[in-house]
């Protein structure tokens, strides 16, 4: 189960209460910065963007790849450890507007871990260290450090414990 918190609302769908949990001023700010790491080639420059103006906890050595989409309105919220590789245009949430509820949830991604392109992480998801997800995934549910996954729905290719099929040793007579 995802770790995110529900807010429910009453009147019209949530989207419309946006501005009561976040300032027009830091989505348009956040937007412009978030466009500009999307497109930014210079990994250095990229990191620095997300971590002293967006707020994220980026790791030593992490990469995101180009068109990177990481939350607009709660970046802050997203944890990427050290090593980790963010593949070309994934996208990366920290919240859902719902029809009767918005929903805000902290994204960690742990060290040396590989996110294929394309793929989604949604709010309230802990991806554990060394962990694969194969591209076009939609992350849904906690990861276990160690296993690959992949799909939409989600689902394990690879338990943590399973050696790479490379590293098995031959049998022996």
């Amino acid at each position: 189960m995802r770790n995110i918190t529900r807010y429910p609302v009453e009147e019209h769908n949530s989207l419309w209460h946006i501005y009561r949990t976040v300032s027009p001023f830091k989505g348009v700010r956040n937007f412009i910065f978030i466009q500009l790491a999307r497109y930014c080639p210079y990994l250095p420059l990229k990191n620095w963007i997300y971590r002293r103006i967006l707020g994220m906890k980026v790791g030593k050595h992490t990469a995101f790849g180009l068109m990177v989409m990481v939350d607009v309105f709660f970046p802050e919220k997203i944890t990427v450890g050290e090593n980790s590789v963010i593949g070309y245009n994934t996208t990366i949430l920290a919240h859902e507007y719902l029809i009767k509820e918005y929903r805000l949830g902290e994204v960690i991604i742990g060290e040396n871990v590989m996110i294929g392109a394309n793929s989604t992480i949604l709010p309230g998801v802990t991806i554990g260290d060394g962990a694969v997800v194969a591209a076009g995934s939609v992350v849904h549910k906690h990861v276990a450090a160690g296993s690959m996954v992949g799909g939409n729905p989600l689902r394990v290719l690879r338990p943590a414990a399973e050696p790479l099929e490379h590293e098995q040793l031959p049998a022996t007579e």
